[in-house]
């Protein structure tokens, strides 16, 4: 398995050194951030990341995410000239050596959180997410801002949005997620770029918006649409485990053997008050058991990518809450050192 890191561009915080500084850091995840969704990345900006990271003894091979429109989820007549921007957006990254994209098919918002700063009981802050705390709240009505929501929608083009949602069911959007897939993968396989779906997060539907990536029965709904590697899982430990019904190590056992995870996102939360708040990798600190599936995937020979995910705010820290660098780092050395005992077991 090839160890990377999650790095926001020159905005970011932490310096681009001090990740090289990682032991065991192969490559950054990364994306141009200068570029309105639905647009071609250009070539200049591509080029200026990986030379960025071929500086510091990085490689550039993950990009997360190249964003998909809403007007493809929604499945609108404009979607055919986003979905023809994306596979260019593809074939610029295959030629600059990038091996693997992932993307998400959420609606209107990424991953949600009710809080970016829990106070954890050793003074660190995590983020997390209580349901009863927006049960009853109108998105529309109350004009709320939760983290994970695109904050570049003005309020009526938010209302707009979640009307139009408000007619899709979650068969129109597998019909669009298919649609999509279709016309993308076999440029992916053409320039040998692996797409790795990440899955909501969390799993489940949210203010009546439909959520489709959520289980094991939904993966393998999404695998059989195209049956290629390169239509594969970024398997998200840390979202699937928001449901204590979602077996991961059941899953991560299942999709490593059939080759159909790309990318590893490894983070672990613990249940609190009917949700969760998300903590340091290590297994007695959280809920998942992180050590049985680092020991999965060195039985299955796990050669993707895996990064640590979302970590506490610790040592005083201040920056992007949950990318900040000591725990994030601490983390990747746990996942490093498991990796290592069962190789040598």
């Amino acid at each position: 398995m090839k160890f990377s890191f999650r790095y926001y561009g020159l905005n970011d915080p932490i310096d681009i050194k001090y990740i090289s500084q990682i032991p065991g850091v192969e490559s950054i995840v990364s994306a141009i951030y200068d570029t309105k969704v639905g647009e071609v990345w250009s070539y200049e900006s591509i080029e200026e990341l990986k030379n960025l990271a071929n500086k510091n003894n990085l490689s550039f091979e993950v990009v997360e995410s190249v964003p998909v429109h809403e007007d493809i989820k929604l499945g609108k007549p404009t979607r055919d000239k986003y979905i023809e921007n994306y596979k260019e957006n593809i074939r610029r990254l295959g030629k600059a050596g990038v091996k693997c994209i992932t993307y998400n098919f959420m609606p209107v918002f990424d991953w949600t959180r009710t809080t970016l700063d829990y106070k954890n009981n050793d003074s660190s802050t995590s983020l997390a997410y209580f349901p009863d705390e927006i049960k009853g709240i109108d998105p529309i009505k109350n004009d709320i801002h939760l983290p994970g929501w695109d904050e570049s929608y003005t309020k009526d083009e938010l209302k707009k949005l979640l009307d139009d949602y408000s007619k899709i069911t979650h068969e129109d959007l597998w019909h669009n997620l298919e649609y999509f897939l279709k016309e993308i993968l076999p440029v992916a396989e053409e320039y040998r770029v692996m797409m790795a779906i990440h899955p909501d997060d969390p799993p489940y539907d949210i203010f009546g918006l439909p959520r489709i990536v959520t289980n094991e029965a939904n993966m393998d709904r999404l695998l059989s649409i195209y049956d290629s590697k390169y239509n594969s899982l970024c398997l998200c430990t840390g979202s699937l485990g928001v449901v204590k019904d979602n077996d991961l190590v059941h899953m991560v056992d299942k999709y490593s053997k059939m080759d159909r995870i790309a990318f590893m996102h490894v983070r672990n939360i613990k249940y609190i008050n009917n949700g969760f708040v998300e903590c340091s990798a290590a297994d007695p600190n959280g809920s998942l058991p992180i050590k049985e599936i680092l020991k999965v995937l060195v039985k299955n020979n796990f050669s993707g990518y895996i990064r640590p995910d979302h970590g506490r705010m610790i040592f005083g820290e201040k920056g992007k809450p949950g990318y900040g660098l000591y725990d994030r780092a601490l983390s990747l050395q746990y996942l490093y050192g498991l990796m290592e005992a069962y190789k040598n077991e």
